[in-house]
């Protein structure tokens, strides 16, 4: 009996001590939680708890704040002090090794970050351009055997290096049909990739430049380049939804064929030009929209006009709409709806292409 006393006191004594090590945060209803400050962005904190994860608080619903470890605090006037974190007489009080005790104001208060969410935050600021990535790769593929013959391949991928001021983005994608039945056999080919780079002028706004390039064998097109610089404007910018407006002016160069190149006829060869060539300058206006439909589910959409500015009947269009719903962390289902409108296409083809893949998504991060 006397051993199970000495055991369970021995077990209340390091319940204490740990206690006594852990950050105290305590509520305006008398609500004690103990555990490990993350960060606050001034209106919410978060705290670390060993039983129930990560626990959001509301940081107006905070009566006193006691941290053990050092906190890096930033202010309305963006200067950031160090040190263990308590509530004096309303204020919260830094404990810094240089300067002493600094108190600030709760209201005063933008950021609070412990010593590893300030690490991640000062790696954001200069990753480097092999780290930092983010993206997913979909992949949708579909086979049709008897009266036809038919394999279709839609591949897309998508990487995206986000820092604090600027944002580079790459994307490629490819949709393959082959009719083994049929002549030609391939019965759409279309591939698009590009690159492009975002750099923050103020909270609002941001400069662009990009290169977008596309093949698709449905208009007879072997090669569309366009390279494109400009302006953009957050017109929202949330955890769960960001929608942009962008204005700019690009150069296209664009080429057209309209069957293979005519047999030489001359001795040394010479070969006849076919197709169309067109290079033109035109405008850049679009939108684009990403919402967090709920925690699984993620929409995204975009329109882009592309009017000639030489030749003002003439214009290209470009809707995208798209949908990725998590299975598990790295595992979703993507849906994708697209149409590519060109107002004067080739002679025997179609303004409209409209497409729409399904498949898997697979994400990554590095």
């Amino acid at each position: 009996m006397l051993r199970k006393l000495k055991f369970v006191a021995l077990i209340a004594f390091f319940g204490l001590a740990s206690a006594g090590f852990a950050d105290q945060i305590t509520l305006k209803n008398g609500d004690h939680l103990t555990g490990t400050i993350v960060k606050s962005d001034g209106k919410t904190l978060v705290l670390h708890t060993d039983f129930a994860g990560d626990v959001t608080l509301q940081f107006a619903a905070i009566t006193q704040i006691t941290s053990e470890k050092e906190l890096h605090v930033t202010t309305s006037d963006k200067k950031t002090v160090v040190g263990p974190v308590t509530t004096s007489d309303g204020k919260i009080e830094v404990a810094t090794k240089s300067g002493g005790a600094v108190e600030v104001p709760p209201a005063n208060v933008v950021l609070i970050r412990n010593d590893a969410e300030q690490a991640a935050y000062v790696k954001s600021l200069h990753p480097g351009l092999l780290r930092g990535w983010n993206g997913g790769v979909n992949l949708g593929f579909s086979l049709a055997r008897g009266n036809s013959e038919t394999e279709n391949l839609a591949l897309a991928i998508n990487a995206v290096h986000p820092t604090l001021n600027d944002k580079v983005t790459i994307y490629l994608s490819s949709i393959d049909t082959q009719n083994q039945l049929a002549t030609p056999s391939t019965v759409a080919n279309l591939i698009q990739g590009g690159i492009r780079y975002d750099r923050n002028i103020n909270p609002k706004m941001f400069g662009f430049a990009a290169g977008d390039f596309m093949s698709n064998a449905l208009q007879d097109l072997d090669l569309r380049a366009v390279y494109t610089g400009g302006l953009g404007y957050h017109a929202i910018k949330s955890d769960t939804t960001v929608f942009d407006l962008l204005a700019g002016l690009n150069y296209t160069h664009e080429t057209y064929s309209d069957g293979p190149v005519n047999t030489p006829i001359t001795i040394p060869p010479t070969y006849a030009s076919y197709g169309v060539t067109n290079k033109f300058a035109a405008l850049t206006l679009g939108e684009e929209l990403m919402h967090k439909a709920g925690k699984t589910t993620v929409l995204t959409e975009n329109l882009y006009f592309f009017p000639d500015v030489s030749n003002t009947g003439s214009y290209r269009m470009n809707f995208d709409f798209g949908t990725v719903t998590k299975i598990s962390k790295w595992l979703g289902w993507q849906n994708q709806f697209g149409d590519i409108y060109v107002s004067n296409p080739p002679a025997g083809t179609k303004n409209n292409d409209v497409i729409f893949t399904t498949g898997l998504n697979f994400s990554f991060t590095h």
